[in-house]
């Protein structure tokens, strides 16, 4: 059929619909209908953070955005107008493109549903980091707008812009009788997330003055003040009234990236001179006050709900909360749940050492009984009461399991309850001396040739029975040169440092183990965190992608799919410059919504970063508390550890407390440049970059100093089966939950790597045991802890601090050759040591 025929027929099928509507239209009788309502549900203000011309074009222009009303800036030299008017670009009747992904009040896509006005005006933005570049396609005329800028100075509004407005929204709002005033709002109000406009300086005040917006009365602001300050609501319950004012906000109880931007957005609208993004009591007591204005059905329910948290808060009040001991073996006897007395239940089993231990005995009524360890009775006094009584079970101890028993329990009636510590440490290094000269004069050798420094501890036992140092903990000066007599520095000589024990050393992947690893078990075994949950069901805006599938338990066994490097610190890292952050919040952001995945989860255990700097902020999400502040608080300072920390700088430590690591900073391989890179010898710094830059120092996967010291506690700490002395950290189920393979290798357990296989004998060597378990990394650290034989050797080595030889495939350290630096060596000499001594033992006794 030829063209012209198809347009002469639809240009007939047109004048017939024309026709047959027009002739319709008289036929129509209006019978109004008591049960409508308005299109228009809100009336949205924005400033266009550009001037009048980039404005237009923006507003005008095929392709872009629009508004219904754009009021121009008379000072504005790209306004050719000398007096200020309103524009209209588009009917109130027609949809216009200003509010973009966007809710309100239970209604979302507000395009569907508003007027908007643009104002102009152009606020001056700096960020610490350079705009994401994946953003610029997004409307580059009107980015000011745009959130997540670091420094903004926003300008006054002119006083003619703003008369212009108040007129212009009293005929809005005359014409459209649906606009409640709690829907006179901000593009930052629909779009917390993503928005800041109008910004701190619009006068929402004085709108509300002129009866257009809401605002809250000052009796009620100062009244729910002055409570909030006695005892301040939950985070949960302001979440919940914001969501019911109309925020777009989940309760989720936590101070999250949404909680943030809402509270930013509300503030710049209701409380302007406090724009923090933090939760105060003014502005929650600004929030229960719109409530009581506005939606007071509403505000009763919630306020009932703060009258309950008040009261709970008073409940609590007078209790003092005391720490409780927990030992690894408390036991009421007779067992309570056992009407008459049970021969099979007043009994158990306890660690111990031979000549070492005690029990402790507290009272109800009981005057006096019968305790046996390993079958041999205490010659006890009788009972004091209302005390604990201390027993001294040395003379009766073995090493390894040791049996308890109680009996006649008089008078009769009475129960008696009986605590035993966990095992502590013992120092008896001088007898085992001559075992370890190999192991000594290998290190030593390595030192000669080149190898920087290390020190070295083994437990075994409940005892350390090798506790040495050797090398330097800093030989060379940013420039390479050795620290030497020949030297010269501000004309002072400068010698090597010499190792001791007690320097501490930067742990990086072990960070991984001794904070993260053992935080989660804690946290699995008080029941905060189930491995087999989703991430998400702690971290609610961790999904899309198939993020929804991850377990935490895929996070520790490193099967979660992530790509093994992650180097956000650079503007040129592999996924582009829209990842690359040298902020811990953006860092956060980033890993929880938008990092993608290079593999599906669970089709293969790869190593990557990424697990543990995600389960770091589980960590984080769960407690409620930084991860270097919750390890302190709930590991380290319990256990009575002083040279365990994150940014120890920071800590009240000198940088001669450390081994020096990397002699020229992160510029390794020759050719790195990048933002704030250090160029400086490292010391007391974390060397990667990923926890220094993007997470300031704090990383589920590094970030951690220590000494032998302390980790030789922590060793024993999990040797015991979760505790130390007095301390209870998790309980032996959890340690088997984390302990045994996980997914398709037999090499990874949860966090920890494992000795039942080949894969990892060149950090556990031959002679392990297949209970042996640790971690190593490439930097030179490393810890193996095998319960079969009651050891645990801790190595740390500073060998990133030496001369660089540049290969075919880059730079590396000079002793990355070195044995000490392998690991393997060393751990086989140490338990060949131990095995031999054993054996001779053994042989000379006859058994």
């Amino acid at each position: 059929m030829p063209n012209w025929t198809r347009l002469a027929q639809a240009s007939l099928f047109a004048s017939t619909v024309f026709l047959v509507a027009c002739s319709s239209i008289s036929d129509v009788e209006m019978m109004q209908s008591k049960n409508y309502s308005y299109r228009v549900k809100s009336l949205v203000m924005h400033f266009t953070a550009v001037n009048y011309q980039e404005s237009v074009d923006a507003l005008v222009a095929e392709g872009n955005v629009s508004s219904h009303y754009l009021i121009p800036k008379a000072d504005d030299p790209s306004y050719p107008y000398r007096v200020p008017k309103v524009f209209q670009l588009v009917d109130e009747n027609q949809r216009a493109w200003h509010a973009g992904i966007s809710y309100w009040q239970g209604r979302s896509g507000l395009n569907d549903h508003s007027i908007g006005i643009e104002i102009v005006n152009t606020p001056s933005c700096q960020e610490d980091w350079p705009v994401d570049a994946s953003a610029q396609a997004v409307i580059p005329e009107i980015m000011g707008a745009e959130k997540n800028r670091d420094l903004c100075v926003f300008p006054e509004f002119e006083e003619k812009q703003i008369q212009l407005l108040i007129k212009l929204s009293k005929e809005i709002l005359a014409r459209n009788p649906d606009i409640e005033p709690t829907a006179v709002i901000g593009h930052s109000d629909i779009a917390p997330a993503r928005k800041n406009d109008p910004g701190p300086k619009f006068p929402w005040y004085r709108l509300y003055k002129e009866g257009i917006g809401a605002w809250y009365e000052n009796d009620s602001l100062m009244h729910h003040w002055l409570a909030f300050n006695q005892t301040s609501p939950s985070l949960g319950l302001i979440q919940k009234a914001l969501g019911t004012y109309g925020y777009d906000i989940v309760a989720t109880g936590r101070m999250d990236q949404q909680t943030i931007d809402t509270l930013s957005a509300f503030q710049m609208h209701f409380v302007p001179w406090q724009v923090t993004g933090e939760l105060n009591n003014q502005t929650a007591a600004a929030v229960f006050a719109l409530l009581e204005k506005y939606f007071p059905t509403s505000y009763v329910q919630l306020n009932n709900i703060y009258q309950s948290e008040v009261l709970t808060a008073q409940m609590k009040q007078p209790q003092r909360i005391d720490l409780v001991q927990q030992y690894q073996l408390s036991k009421v006897f007779p067992d309570p749940a056992y009407q008459t007395p049970n021969e099979v239940r007043n009994r158990d089993l306890f660690k111990a050492y031979k000549g070492r231990g005690e029990l402790i005995i507290e009272t109800d009524g009981a005057k006096s009984a019968d305790i046996f360890i390993n079958g041999q009775k205490l010659g006890l006094d009788e009972f004091k009461q209302l005390q604990a009584n201390k027993v001294s079970i040395h003379k009766r101890t073995v090493d390894g399991l040791n049996s308890l028993r109680v009996a006649n329990i008089q008078p009769q009636g009475a129960t008696i309850k009986v605590s035993i510590p966990y095992p502590t440490l013992a120092d008896d290094v001088k007898p085992y001396e001559p075992l370890f000269q190999k192991v000594d004069r290998l290190i030593n050798d390595k030192v000669k040739n080149g190898f920087p420094g290390a020190t070295l501890a083994v437990v075994h036992k409940g005892k350390i029975i090798k506790r040495s140092s050797y090398g330097y903990a800093k030989k060379y000066i940013a420039n390479g040169d050795l620290l030497t007599q020949t030297s010269q520095i501000e004309d002072k000589q400068l010698e090597a440092q010499r190792m001791t024990p007690e320097h501490m050393f930067d742990l990086y992947s072990n960070t991984q183990v001794f904070a993260t690893s053992l935080a989660i078990m804690q946290l699995v075994s008080d029941g905060t965190i189930d491995l087999y949950k989703p991430l998400q069901y702690y971290i609610p805006e961790y999904r899309g992608s198939g993020r929804e599938v991850i377990r935490v338990k895929d996070l520790l066994a490193q099967a979660s799919g992530y790509a093994d490097t992650l180097e956000l610190y650079r503007p040129d890292n592999k996924y582009g410059e829209y990842f690359y952050s040298q902020n811990k919040i953006k860092t956060s952001r980033l890993l929880l919504t938008a990092l993608p995945f290079d593999s599906f989860a669970g089709s293969t255990q790869q190593y990557s970063e990424t697990n543990f700097m995600l389960l770091g902020l589980l960590v984080e999400r769960v407690s409620g508390m930084p991860l270097d502040e919750y390890s302190q608080d709930k590991i380290y300072s319990p256990l009575g550890l002083k040279h365990t920390s994150f940014n120890p700088l920071k800590a009240g430590f000198s940088k001669d407390d450390f081994a020096a690591t990397e002699v020229f900073g992160n510029t390794l391989p020759s050719n790195a440049d990048f933002p704030n890179i250090r160029r400086n010898v490292l010391q007391g710094e974390v060397a990667d970059e990923k926890a220094f830059y993007s997470m300031q120092g704090v990383s589920g996967h590094a970030g951690l100093f220590s000494n032998i010291d302390d980790l030789a506690i922590l060793s024993q700490t999990l040797l015991n089966g979760g505790g130390y002395g007095d301390v209870k950290l998790f309980s032996q189920a959890t340690m088997s939950q984390f302990l045994s393979p996980a997914g398709q290798s037999s090499s990874i357990g949860l966090g920890w790597k494992l000795a039942n296989s080949d894969a990892n004998k060149g950090l556990f060597s031959s002679y392990a045991s297949a209970s042996a378990y640790g971690h190593e990394d490439a930097a030179g650290t490393a810890v193996v802890i095998d319960p079969t034989l009651d050891l645990a050797i801790i190595l740390l080595t500073n060998k990133q601090h030496s001369k660089v030889n540049i290969v075919e495939e880059g730079a590396v350290t000079a002793a990355d050759s070195f044995e000490t630096g392998k690991f393997g060596s060393v751990m086989s000499m140490i338990y060949e040591a131990l095995i031999e001594f054993e054996a001779q033992n053994q042989l000379q006794h006859g058994n």
